[in-house]
């Protein structure tokens, strides 16, 4: 389901509109992006 207008462009999580991870889809701030990316398949390379 695509939202439009207010509250397009914020977390799905929290509701944080900064620092918005929007590829692929995903709507997280990149906070929550951080807590839950492990869980969605994505790893950390240093």
């Amino acid at each position: 389901m695509k939202k439009f207008g207010r509250g397009a462009n914020e977390c799905r999580r929290c509701g944080r509109k900064d620092g918005l991870v929007r590829r692929y889809g995903l709507y997280l701030c990149r906070q929550c992006f951080r807590e839950v990316a492990q869980e969605l398949g994505f790893k950390k390379y240093w």
